[in-house]
């Protein structure tokens, strides 16, 4: 997900999307100790995207105080 996509959306929408992403690393994780997943690059993937919403998050509630 890119950084612009991120910085349009609505605070609750980050919250959301931050959810769900955090709902699929538990779930790669799983897979992964199970031996299931193949794509194991979901998971570098997976941390980045959450990383980037915790930073638009952080950003937007900085410039809010």
């Amino acid at each position: 997900m890119e950084l612009k996509e991120l910085q349009q959306k609505s605070t609750k929408d980050l919250h959301a999307l931050l959810g769900q992403k955090r709902e699929a690393m538990r779930a790669a994780r799983f897979q992964t100790a199970a031996k299931q997943l193949k794509n194991v690059r979901e998971l570098r993937v997976l941390k980045k995207d959450i990383a980037h919403i915790l930073t638009v998050l952080n950003s937007i509630s900085k410039t809010n105080q």
